[in-house]
């Protein structure tokens, strides 16, 4: 009986319980904690340089009341990278790749930014809607747009994210059926379809890590504009 390969984006239960809740949660398990000496070890040494390296890059074209936000934003950005990565690992499942969790987490971050905005600068947020200089015939049509594109924003959040993790796990499963199938057939062509598969899947490895990042970057953008 053949298995769809759609089947890999079902979540995972146990005893009718279902276990994305334990795999959104076990990766803050695999960090390590900083410990109680002077001196860290090179892996925390590197951890703590990566977040600040990022953290400097993030918030270095927002304001300074936007500088509240880094703690959240990068503690989100370490921890999209770690479930992307953790799911390319044989019999472990992937959260992001589920449009309902990358919805629940672009939705109300965005809708964040949004309430900041009209709190802060109602003026100027409301500014957004329409380009300064636009002819008065096309103010009611560019500000139909401008809202729609607004609330655009978390959707092509979410869709971004599933849509290029789903494509990338489809076809590493399509060329790893074909290597498996054609291996007894053709040995020639199966292992020349395995390189292709190996270098696929260090594409993926590079697309999980960017996409966390376009998705965070994406964030503070929205925020600069409301800030």
């Amino acid at each position: 009986m053949m298995v769809s390969f759609f089947d890999q984006f079902a979540s995972p239960s146990f005893l009718g319980v279902p276990l994305i809740a334990v795999a959104i949660a076990l990766p803050w398990v695999l960090f390590p904690t900083p410990p109680s000496r002077w001196m860290n070890n090179r892996l925390i040494t590197i951890q703590t340089w990566f977040i600040n390296r990022f953290t400097n890059q993030l918030m270095m074209p927002v304001n300074t009341g936007g500088h509240k936000w880094a703690l959240l934003l990068a503690s989100l950005m370490v921890f999209l990278i770690t479930i992307n990565m953790l799911g390319l690992l044989p019999y472990t499942f992937t959260p992001t790749t589920q449009l309902s969790l990358n919805m629940g987490l672009a939705v109300p971050l965005w809708l964040a930014t949004v309430i900041i905005g009209m709190r802060n600068q109602p003026t100027v947020a409301l500014g957004h809607l329409l380009p300064e200089g636009t002819p008065i015939p096309l103010i009611p049509v560019l500000i139909i747009i401008e809202t729609i594109s607004l609330f655009i924003r978390p959707l092509a959040l979410g869709v971004r994210l599933t849509a290029n993790l789903t494509a990338g796990h489809l076809l590493i499963q399509l060329i790893a059926t074909a290597v498996f199938v054609l291996l007894p057939l053709m040995p020639t062509v199966a292992i020349l379809t395995a390189a292709v598969l190996f270098l696929l899947t260090l594409l993926e490895v590079a697309v999980a890590m960017i996409q966390a990042y376009v998705f965070v970057l994406l964030l503070s953008l929205y925020l600069q504009e409301n800030v």
